[in-house]
């Protein structure tokens, strides 16, 4: 036999024993605590009509598709690399007429086109849960309690999660430091590097303070108050205060307002969970908007955790 013929893809692999029983004990922890929590799963096909699942999609994520012809129908068929907005898609239809708050959970394959350096696997197991109708604080401070919660039952210990604000720029651009669509970019482009140098250059020097506003959560939502001077941030920084002290007790905490990594479609709030011991992150969520099938969008907050990482390490 050719020995090429038993190569597999860059980036897939086989998940062999113990650690393919290891991965589903693991699978079946998150999913467990997500029901006990009341939601209910849904499992969404791995494979949407191209067209269909790119109207969900926000920002770079719509180049990150695989893509084939479906010989039923010679339609362009996509393979999702997120499984959320097909979530999305479920309560915008299926389930529109379900009372809300709705709650989902689900568990599934995605595929990426392109690996990354922290993340070279290109097929990854993806579980998560979706609070649909409201995104008030006491249903992120729900969400980023489950997350945890889920985490620590599947064994990760040494939890920190780091909030974010991912509509900072905008809120800030539209009011007291005006900036046109092009230079916003700019400026959320050096935010993201922590360039003060290149804010200065660009004349954004009102956004410096920002870049201090980093790190463990108390001292920078201190300086993040003292940079709301016209108290137009005060509703969310009270927000994402009261969502913190909820897991207080059960995560490090830490603040970088101006974090846009993984936060394409999230509005007033978002998270990253990071653990003792792993590279990179374990998960992320926060606040967003679904499309609703009459034109309207209804207010949904939810996380996905991609837990590959602890069962490579088992």
């Amino acid at each position: 036999m050719n020995k090429r013929s038993n190569l597999l893809p860059e980036g897939f692999h086989d998940s062999l024993p113990p650690l393919a029983e290891a991965a589903s004990r693991m699978e079946r922890d998150i999913l467990d605590t997500l029901a006990s929590h009341g939601y209910a799963r849904v499992s969404p096909p791995l494979a949407e009509y191209e067209d269909v699942l790119t109207s969900r999609m926000t920002g770079s994520a719509k180049s990150d598709l695989m893509r084939f012809v479906d010989p039923i129908s010679q339609r362009t068929l996509a393979l999702r690399p997120d499984v959320t907005m097909q979530i999305g898609r479920i309560a915008a239809t299926s389930l529109a007429d379900q009372a809300r708050p709705l709650r989902l959970g689900y568990s599934g394959t995605v595929l990426k086109l392109r690996s990354g350096q922290l993340r070279p696997e290109r097929s990854r197991l993806q579980i998560g849960a979706e609070l649909i109708g409201t995104d008030s604080v006491a249903a992120a401070s729900e969400i980023v309690s489950v997350a945890v919660e889920a985490l620590e039952r599947a064994g990760v210990t040494g939890i920190t999660v780091d909030f974010t604000m991912p509509d900072l720029v905008d809120i800030l651009s539209a009011g007291p430091l005006p900036l046109s669509s092009a230079q916003a970019s700019e400026v959320r482009r050096e935010l993201d590097m922590k360039d003060a140098g290149g804010l200065a250059e660009l004349g954004a020097t009102g956004y410096l303070p920002l870049i201090e506003a980093t790190g463990p959560f108390d001292d920078a939502m201190t300086k993040m108050r003292n940079f709301d001077t016209d108290s137009l941030l005060t509703s969310r920084l009270d927000g994402i205060a009261e969502i913190a002290s909820a897991i207080s007790d059960k995560a490090n905490l830490t603040l970088d307002p101006t974090e846009r990594h993984g936060f394409e479609y999230q509005n007033w709030f978002g998270f990253t969970i990071f653990a003792e011991g792993f590279v990179g992150a374990m998960g992320r969520g926060g606040s967003y908007e679904i499309d609703r099938q009459d034109d309207g969008t209804e207010p949904a907050v939810g996380f996905s955790l991609y837990p590959g990482p602890l069962v490579d390490a088992g």
